[in-house]
Parts: structure tokens; C-alpha cells; sequence
């Protein structure tokens, strides 16, 4: 299986979603002789997921059944061991939507951490695309590489384990697009500027704080960047439900009818009572050519 890619049938070694509920979901690695407990009972990876489809409705020991579902990034980000805060769908989407990511884009990122974005980045830029990401922690470095070869993407980037705002990404001007999320993004804001093609390319930096924000924006300008912005990104769902609603007494003409006021079922949207707040901060720029 790839990230990158779609296959239709499990195979021994596979990364794979488990599904019991829209809340209730877990990576396993497919295994022969392998076993996955659940609340339903035990998933036996030899005779109930090798050879079948994905999307396959499989029984428990227990009687009760789950989903196996093939991998996306999107469902990776909601089910990945956190090493660090990671990036949601909903800030990954404007990401690469505003870096213009299309495949065959060479991509700089900083820091790799958990790597929920690198899978979304990775998906976008194949077949022919690569990104080159770069961690400071030693041992985050470590488990992203084994991730990615695990999920057959390694082909397609590459990790460095230093400090890019000392040393940078290690390549220059070959990048379409770099992204930052570090502590100090305006320190990089150098380095980011020598990755990037000498005609141009797009910067987003993603800051928790409007401090960050402020002194990466003065550190762009200086570096000769145009077309900045910030934006923040607050996403609000709502739950499709069946209400009841009473009736609205339109008065006399209605009561003459012999209607009666009561009440009706409806669908409506109703939204959460509590609303999932702010995330960070999005700073994008583009390098001018002048």
C-alpha cells in the first residue's frame, strides 16, 4: 500500500484503518498470524484481512463488525501516534490550496514533527514531486523516515535532522514551496528565501501567537517577500438532526379550518454547544522576482 496511491486488496505489511464509528477509528499494521483486539472481539489478520478488499465489512470474534479502510491522509491525521501538536484537515487544505500544490511540486517543510502534513503534502506533489522536510529532534527524524517507508512514500521525500535555522533545508532554489512550523519561523525566513526557485514561490508560515506572526511579517518584508497576509481558520461543524418544533398559531382564519396546533418533526443543523477555537495563526507571502 501508498499513501500516495490506491490498491484494492489487504496485503501483509499494510497499513490499515480500522473502523468501528465516525469517533472510534485506529491504525493497525497488517501482519500474517497477526491479531487485532477490539471491543467486538479479535480481528485475525490471516484469515479475516489478507486477501480481501478494503472498504470490506469484517465480523469480530465477539459477533460484532468493523470497517477496514484504506489509508488517506486524511484519515491518518485523525489517527496518527502524536509526537507533537499536529496540523488538522482543515488548516492542511488552505495550506496547499495557497501554495499552489499540484503534483510534481518540490516542497521545503519545518519541522516534520508528527507528520500529519507531510502525508497531505506528499499525496498532493505524486507522482513526480518530492518534499524535503527537516526536524530538529533526533528521534522524531528517526520515527518520520521509518513511517514513510513503512507507507511506501520514501521515494518521495526527503528527512533532514538539523536546525534549519542555522543550517536551512540543504538544497537551494529548487523549491515551488516552503512551509514553517517552528518556534521562531522569522529566523528561517532567510533560508526559506534560498530554497525557493530563483523565479519565485510561495511561503506559508503556520504561529500559534500573534507575537510570531508580527516578527515573521517585519522579517518577510525585510527579506524583499510581497503579497502578505495572515489569516486565522475557525471551523464550526453541525450535527444534521430530527427536531420537533411546534406549530405557529397563524390565528383566527386557521382556527376556523378546525386545525389544531401542534407539533411537526424537521431536520435541522444544529451546532455544537461547544465550538473548537483557535488553532494558529496562517502567514502566507510570495518571493518576488525583483
Amino acid at each position: 500500500m501508498s499513501f500516495a496511491e490506491y490498491r484494492e486488496l489487504i496485503q501483509d505489511g499494510d497499513t490499515a484503518i480500522v473502523f468501528l464509528g465516525h469517533e472510534s477509528m485506529f491504525p493497525v499494521t497488517i501482519q500474517q498470524g497477526g491479531q487485532t483486539q477490539t471491543k467486538y472481539g479479535v480481528i485475525r489478520h490471516s484469515t479475516d484481512l489478507i486477501g480481501k478488499r478494503y472498504g470490506s465489512k469484517v465480523t469480530c470474534s465477539k459477533g460484532g463488525w468493523v470497517y477496514i479502510l484504506y489509508p488517506t491522509p486524511e484519515l491518518w491525521t485523525n489517527n496518527l501516534p502524536h509526537r507533537t501538536q499536529i496540523l488538522y484537515s482543515t488548516d492542511i487544505s488552505m495550506i496547499t490550496m495557497m501554495l499552489e500544490l499540484k503534483p510534481g511540486s518540490v516542497v521545503c517543510e519545518s519541522g516534520t514533527g508528527s507528520g500529519s502534513l507531510s502525508h497531505a503534502i506528499i499525496r498532493t506533489v505524486a507522482p513526480t514531486g518530492h518534499l524535503y522536510t527537516v526536524e530538529f529532534h533526533q528521534q522524531r527524524a528517526e520515527k518520520a523516515m521509518e513511517e514513510f517507508k513503512q507507507h511506501n512514500i520514501d521515494h518521495l521525500v526527503t528527512v533532514k535532522n538539523q536546525d534549519v535555522c542555522k543550517n536551512g533545508f540543504g538544497v537551494s532554489h529548487v523549491a515551488d514551496a516552503v512551509f514553517l512550523d517552528i518556534p521562531s519561523p522569522w529566523e528561517a525566513i532567510g533560508h526559506a528565501k534560498d530554497a525557493l526557485k530563483t523565479e519565485g514561490g510561495r511561503l506559508c508560515s503556520f504561529s500559534p501567537c500573534i507575537e510570531q506572526v508580527q516578527r515573521t511579517c517585519l522579517a518577510l518584508e525585510e527579506h524583499g517577500f510581497t503579497e502578505i497576509n495572515t489569516l486565522e481558520i475557525l471551523l464550526r461543524t453541525y450535527d444534521v438532526r430530527t427536531v420537533s418544533l411546534q406549530i405557529p398559531d397563524f390565528g383566527k382564519a386557521v382556527e376556523e379550518k378546525g386545525s389544531q396546533q401542534g407539533c411537526a418533526l424537521f431536520k435541522s443543523g444544529v451546532s455544537p454547544r461547544e465550538t473548537v477555537g483557535h488553532t494558529g495563526y496562517l502567514t502566507f507571502a510570495t518571493k518576488s522576482l525583483f
